[in-house]
């Protein structure tokens, strides 16, 4: 019979974002029932580029009872209502995809359809009209919903943040650490296996064993434990995705601190801008094999906003996932578990949903082979369907002006992403299936803007006369642009965020 002795000891080996999410998390959920250490050494650097979320950060945030405007202060975040694609479709065009519903569903149908149907008829403009976060981030504005006014887009605004990645993890050790965790300076030199192949201990520089019932595993590109040690296995998914390198560096803040994250494709890779309260974030992801590291870093330094303030630092990557997230006693998080580049800002939200995923298949000493199964299977889903959103954004262009681009356009896809594409094609109909992480309205979101046309529409959206279609249209634009009118400036409303917090400033 298995054994269903609960585990004790669970040891985090490395900090950063991941090990630090982990352990906040950890903390907090597992209510001191069980002993947390993190071990990490200052000397290992961190990425830390992963500075733009998605809107699941804020239930994260929520789990943990974090203070959002502490959270904001600490981090110097803003905040973010979608990603503005620039080049991607075709050069000099320009789309965002932005968080949150568009306009509202009628009957049965999804508004997309009704809007799809007007647009085919060459009467209606482009999508973003009907959106609140499109539109509020074209125009620099934000503001959290407005739970008083439950009829209103005001009360429906999904957000996210920009946020420094290293303050973000000195906050969460702060937390972590106030709940318990222990953690351990210094280097890992040896890990010790017991005679199953389970880890049973690490060793530190210094001599100190570190044993432990459960091990994450966030040690990065290293993948200590998952791969080093374990020999876990990575499945390679370059031909699909052909960028392995970026340059990131940050800059002095220049213009408006917007409200959304800016990828603007280059001539073999894309360029991120990311603006946060005291600086901005950049870096240039590309293909090695189109492109020297001296060109592609010489890009990013003849396009950043402001003077730079620091060298830039080259980062090496290969794409893909470990073959087992969950091996034997080992969850791997974060870098360690695969790598995809952040175009849609996924990084934080996979670290995020592989704790919760970890506590819903949390193991007791006997480890049971079918849950560790049921994780894998559940982690591979997920990641496979953020991959293939990302692949549409290099796939679905028209550009053929270098041999990136045309590698990338002419490329086999996966089968998976295929279908979508030819339902899309077909009728703009999109499947959610399982619950992957990005809803039907991100994927018309990125499949329009970048120049894939839907050939028909849903038939009931015909069941509106021409007038009404226009009309039900019509005012929805109407409403959307009111609303922006009285959503204060972004840069306003963060700067009320932080004055909150100053010392003998009142609260409102």
């Amino acid at each position: 019979m298995t054994s269903t002795t609960p585990i004790r000891n669970i040891v985090i080996v490395g900090g950063g974002t991941a090990g630090w999410m982990a352990a906040a998390s950890l903390s907090r959920l597992l209510q001191n029932r069980y002993t947390i250490r993190l071990v990490e050494s200052d000397e290992i650097s961190t990425v830390g580029v992963g500075e733009s979320t998605i809107p699941m950060i804020r239930l994260f945030n929520t789990a943990l009872g974090i203070n959002e405007d502490e959270f904001v202060r600490e981090t110097k975040a803003t905040f973010k209502l979608g990603i503005e694609f620039q080049d991607w479709g075709k050069l000099g065009e320009r789309y965002m995809h932005g968080f949150g519903t568009f306009g509202q569903p009628l009957w049965t149908l999804e508004f997309f359809q009704y809007w799809l149907r007007a647009w085919q008829l060459g009467k209606a403009p482009d999508v973003e009209r009907y959106s609140l976060n499109r539109m509020a981030a074209n125009a620099g504005k934000f503001m959290r919903p407005s739970t008083d006014m439950p009829n209103s887009p005001l009360a429906d605004i999904p957000y996210a943040f920009h946020l420094d990645a290293g303050l973000y993890a000195r906050y969460l050790r702060k937390y972590a650490e106030s709940h318990g965790v222990l953690r351990t300076e210094g280097k890992v030199v040896e890990v010790r296996q017991r005679a199953d192949g389970f880890i049973d201990s690490v060793v530190m520089e210094n001599g100190t064993v570190v044993a432990g019932d459960l091990f994450i595993d966030c040690s990065g590109f290293r993948a200590l434990l998952i791969e080093q040690t374990l020999k876990t296995g990575f499945e390679d998914w370059s031909h699909w995705l052909p960028c392995d390198r970026a340059w990131a560096v940050p800059c002095e803040l220049s213009g408006d601190l917007l409200p959304y994250t800016r990828a603007t494709a280059r001539p073999a890779g894309w360029q991120w801008r990311i603006g946060l309260q005291h600086r901005t974030g950049n870096g240039h992801v590309y293909a090695s094999r189109f492109m020297s590291d001296d060109e592609a870093a010489s890009i990013l330094m003849n396009n950043l906003d402001g003077k730079p303030l620091a060298e830039p630092k080259m980062l090496r990557f290969m794409p893909g996932k470990r073959n087992k997230t969950w091996n034997k006693n080992v969850v791997a998080v974060g870098l360690s578990s695969g790598f995809l580049e952040p175009l849609e800002s996924t990084s934080i939200f996979q670290i995020q949903s592989a704790i919760s995923r970890l506590v819903g298949f949390f193991p007791d000493a006997g480890f049971r082979q079918a849950d560790i199964d049921e994780y894998n299977l559940q982690s591979d889903f997920e990641t496979e369907r953020i991959r293939d959103f990302i692949i549409l954004h290099y796939h679905a262009t028209e550009r053929n002006d270098t041999p990136f681009w045309d590698y990338c356009r002419t490329m086999a896809i996966p089968e998976t992403l295929r279908r979508k594409l030819d339902l899309y094609k077909s009728s703009g109909r999109v499947v959610r299936e399982n619950n992957e992480l990005f809803a039907e309205i991100g994927w018309q979101q990125v499949l329009h803007g970048q120049g894939v046309r839907a050939q028909g529409h849903h038939p009931l959206a015909a069941l509106l006369d021409e007038k009404e279609l226009l009309d039900f249209l019509g005012n929805i634009e109407n409403v959307i642009g009111k609303c922006v009118d009285v959503m204060p400036a972004h840069r306003d409303f963060i700067a009320a965020v932080v004055a909150a917090g100053q010392p003998g400033t009142a609260r409102r």
